[in-house]
């Protein structure tokens, strides 16, 4: 009897284990019995017995639960139990999901052997229970997929899944359905490696070519820096899984950010670069790309390449990267992006970032959290980043993880964002493969971050020189005496009768034979004629900043674009200070009032994607502008819905994204940057809330924007609009730090403007977009002058002429009777012109400079040859001698202007900040300037500001 009974609760689907199931299935019944097989529905309608009423499950449940919170002994009464055994089961029940959440904790996944004490709440006596309890059966909960289990086999389970090479952490996520699926794939069956042999043998392979190529290298160029991989080689099979399983997933491309360790590693085993082109980067006889002229070091270098996968070729692409670290995570994330939308529907199945870092500076940048921060939001989601950790458990040269952070894991600024984290033991390579499959699979089907955090160790120092030893002697004298990964699997392999000790001889000697022979290493790369990305910018290498661009539009155009920015649906409310910008907007349309900036900027955007341009705009409060002169995005306010009425212009327009994004710069601006490294055909634009607040970003601006041509040909079109004006708003509101921009010039890497008119902005846009040009635009966008009463234009101004890089004296003066001539740029040539007319000063005249780089020497030639009789040229700047313009354009002022003509400067003298905290004392000073450049000296008429 008692082997029937065993039998049943076996095999019938009325054992109590299935009861979980069972109930599932009656609540699909009751809610839809047509959902459910026949003969479960045939069930569950004699159960029924015809009813029409029947209470849904779920509720019966919910007051099982509070009867057992509230009356424990009763609901046990109720179910045949004792109230004993109810404590025992909630007791079990408590160990088994304290594994779960810090089973991590106590994982033997450091290679270097260290463990942690075991937290007294993963003991069961923490809960009561004994030895005696061991064998007792106790309902697991579904673990495994087994229901009932002895307690010892519950807890040797529990250590066996959470315990082991794999630490997870996955509790904290809120969501229950990523939870639940994290949990089911770790707790159900795991691939079976001893069936397979062929998978074995690829591991070994893989970590044979992983430490076969630094041998090689260390042995070859003895001293050269290379950033060694070794002892963290297991990184080569995770890219390998990643790749192969993106393209069984149907990916077709992925984006590679990663700094040096292991760089050169994963460009010959993984991308398939020479080796031959490797070594004849360390002998110095390797060629530049066209367009580079600096080049740089080989550890910095980018590579891109088809790999064939089971789905098709996969192309993959490694960043070019600077020393500045993670640095690199914002730009792959920006390339990425701007790859999907370039796919349309689905991009983020297709195109997958996924981002290697070192474990000190995954806790220590703050560039990781600005990048984490932007994952799920709408401007910067790319569909989920998979994130490899290196964790030397070093750091970069000698930080102890007491010194390198505050926190348990280096990888704890990944809970905010609740990615699941997985620890894993670096020397076991079949949990590193499987481990790597759960995390693009968990990318895949959610579109959220992973981290995988490959617990290793750096067998050298931080580079080839270094000696590691003199700082942690301690656990150098663990290292030293580790076999290698590959040694440890091959010998795993050779005791298991996989292969011979032969055998793992001749693989590694077959790879040092194609190393020598200088052949690709890695798998098979293939032609991809279908991925055509690099000859997007073939059109726009070797042009000339100064070509021809006609960026003019018709009236119909500009009127067309306006009435269509102000069709808003019925009910949609404007606030009723937009009402009257649109109101007056309506007028400049009609040329009843002249423009002013706000209408002029909208009308790029417009014309551009009535072109079948793409434009994207992003910054903090960029729909609304800092100084409310934009109006890109309204609310309505009756709902507080949106509407971006740039989307709406024509059925046939360019793609429109307007975003307001997260309160960053350094993470967004290189986002944006290597969106439109990426992108050439898309006018790209970052708006800094005030242009200092780019300082944020500064190791963008010298690693990427002014130098990523010159070290890699990497070309961008980006546009900066940094707010610049001294206005009295205090030091850090004045200055966009216009001088920093102007010292990075060179080469014609950058262009550098300061527009004073809306007509100005208008062509400017338009023309980084039209003309077969793409350098970086910098713009010291103004403040006071989007409203200023001079600072307007008119229709004919955009329906004729074009961008000005000078715009001469535009006052009826004599060029004859001018003997003094002010050069300047930017808002304080509205307080010349306007102190020059109050006092009719008729022989002086003003040049404006509107492009500072690259200068324009013949139109400004052009300009000052028209004053014969000039007895002194003055620069007027508003910014400290220290800074604006003057000492980074006064040479070209001195080459230009005739020797025997006096060149002075007129300003505010030299000073360690930008400007000064008190309005008042900025009036007196900005008068002084004005009255020096006119006058000489701050005498003259008396004029208030």
């Amino acid at each position: 009897m008692s082997n029937l009974l065993k039998l049943f609760e076996e095999t019938s689907a009325y054992y109590g284990g299935n009861a979980t199931y069972i109930e599932q299935l009656y609540e699909q019944y009751l809610s839809d019995p047509d959902s459910i097989s026949g003969n479960w529905r045939q069930r569950f309608d004699e159960i029924h017995c015809g009813s029409t009423d029947d209470t849904p499950h779920s509720v019966i449940v919910d007051r099982f639960e509070k009867l057992a919170i509230s009356e424990p002994g009763k609901l046990a009464k109720m179910q045949g139990f004792t109230e004993r055994s109810v404590k025992k089961q909630s007791a079990v029940a408590r160990l088994i999901n304290h594994y779960r959440v810090k089973g991590h904790q106590i994982a033997t996944n450091n290679p270097l052997g260290n463990r942690s004490a075991i937290p007294a709440d993963l003991e069961p006596v923490y809960y009561g229970l004994t030895d005696a309890d061991m064998k007792t059966l106790f309902d697991t909960g579904g673990l495994c997929g087994i229901d009932r289990l002895p307690l010892h086999a519950i807890i040797s389970t529990l250590k066996e899944i959470y315990c082991g090479s794999i630490g997870s952490e996955f509790m904290h996520i809120v969501d229950a359905e990523p939870k639940n699926w994290i949990r089911k794939k770790l707790e159900g069956a795991k691939p079976d490696y001893a069936s397979h042999p062929e998978k074995r043998l690829g591991l070994l392979k893989l970590l044979t070519a992983a430490e076969g190529l630094e041998k090689y290298l260390h042995r070859k160029y003895v001293g050269q820096k290379r950033f060694s991989l070794e002892g963290g080689e297991s990184l080569i099979p995770i890219l390998d899984e990643l790749i192969q399983r993106a393209g069984e997933n149907k990916a077709t491309e992925i984006v590679i950010g990663m700094a040096h360790r292991g760089r050169l590693n994963v460009l010959v085993n993984v991308l398939g670069k020479s080796p031959a082109a490797l070594f004849g980067e360390f002998e110095g006889t390797h060629t530049s790309s066209p367009g580079v002229l600096t080049g740089d070091v080989k550890y910095h270098m980018g590579f891109s390449s088809n790999i064939a996968t089971p789905g098709g070729p996969i192309h993959l692409t490694l960043a070019f990267n600077p020393s500045h670290l993670e640095i690199i995570n914002p730009v792959v994330e920006g390339s990425v992006k701007a790859r999907q939308d370039r796919h349309g529907v689905g991009g983020t199945n297709v195109i997958i970032p996924v981002l290697i870092h070192g474990d000190a500076a995954f806790a220590g940048q703050g560039i990781i959290m600005e990048t984490l921060n932007m994952s799920e939001t709408r401007a910067f989601h790319t569909g989920g980043t998979v994130h490899i950790v290196i964790n030397n458990q070093i750091g970069f040269t000698t930080s102890n993880p007491f010194d390198a952070r505050s926190t348990l894991y280096c990888t704890d600024v990944a809970n905010m964002i609740q990615a699941p984290v997985f620890h894993v033991n670096g020397d076991d390579p079949e949990a590193v493969a499987f481990i790597t499959q759960l995390a693009l699979d968990y990318r895949m089907t959610f579109h959220k971050d992973v981290v995988i955090d490959l617990i290793c160790y750096r067998r050298l120092g931080h580079n080839e020189a270094d000696e590691p030893a003199a700082t942690q002697p301690m656990m150098y004298q663990i290292i030293r005496n580790l076999p290698s990964t590959r040694q440890i699997y091959a010998q795993k392999l050779v005791n298991e009768g996989v292969l011979s000790d032969e055998a793992v001889n001749a693989m590694e000697e077959e790879y040092y034979q194609k190393l020598s022979e200088g052949q690709v290493v890695s798998r098979p790369i293939v032609v991809n004629n279908n991925y055509a990305y690099s000859a997007r910018w073939d059109k726009y290498l070797n042009k000339d900043w100064d070509q021809p661009a006609d960026t003019t539009v018709t009236l119909e155009r500009i009127q067309f674009c306006n009435q269509r920015l102000q069709d808003f649906p019925e009910d949609f409310e404007l606030h009723p200070r937009v009402v009257k910008v649109m109101e007056e907007r309506n007028k400049m349309a009609h040329g009843d009032i002249p423009m002013d900036w706000g209408f002029a900027e909208n009308m790029a955007y417009a014309s551009l994607l009535t072109e079948g341009y793409n434009v994207r705009l992003t910054g903090q409060d960029i729909g609304r502008g800092t100084f409310s002169h934009r109006h890109a995005i309204l609310l309505n306010q009756r709902d507080g819905s949106s509407r971006i009425p740039l989307k709406h212009l024509s059925d046939d327009q360019g793609h429109a994204q307007i975003f307001n994004s997260l309160l960053s710069e350094a993470g967004v601006l290189g986002f944006e940057y290597g969106y439109s490294s990426t992108e050439p055909d898309k006018l790209v634009i970052w708006e800094a809330q005030f242009g200092d607040f780019a300082n944020g970003a500064q190791v963008v601006i010298d690693q990427f924007i002014s130098s990523g041509e010159t070290k890699w040909g990497k070309l961008s079109g980006l546009v900066m609009l940094l707010p610049h004006g001294f206005e009295g708003q205090g030091p850090e509101h004045s200055s966009a730090r216009l001088e920093r921009y102007l010292q990075l010039c060179a080469d014609h890497n950058i262009q550098v403007c300061y527009p004073t008119t809306p007509a100005q902005i208008f062509h400017l846009l338009r023309r980084q977009l039209i003309r077969q040009f793409r350098k970086p635009l910098i713009v010291m966008s103004p403040k006071s002058l989007l409203r200023h009463k001079l600072a307007v234009s008119t229709l004919a101004d955009l329906t004729d002429g074009g961008f000005l890089p000078v715009i001469g004296e535009i006052d009826d003066i004599d060029p004859y009777h001018v003997t003094r001539l002010i050069l300047c740029s930017g808002k304080v040539y509205y307080d010349l012109l306007e102190t020059r007319r109050e006092d009719e000063l008729k022989h002086i005249a003003i040049i404006r400079i509107e492009q500072l780089y690259p200068f324009p020497n013949e139109s400004f030639k052009a300009e000052i040859d028209k004053f014969p009789n000039l007895e002194l040229v003055v620069w007027c700047q508003e910014e400290p001698k220290n800074q604006g313009a003057w000492y980074q354009s006064k040479h070209h002022v001195y080459d230009l202007v005739d020797d025997s003509t006096p060149v002075i400067y007129a300003g505010r003298p030299a000073s360690a900040a930008p400007a000064v905290g008190s309005y008042k004392t900025h009036l007196s000073e900005q008068k002084n300037v004005v009255h020096t450049a006119l006058y000489g000296s701050n005498e003259g008429n008396k004029h208030e500001f």
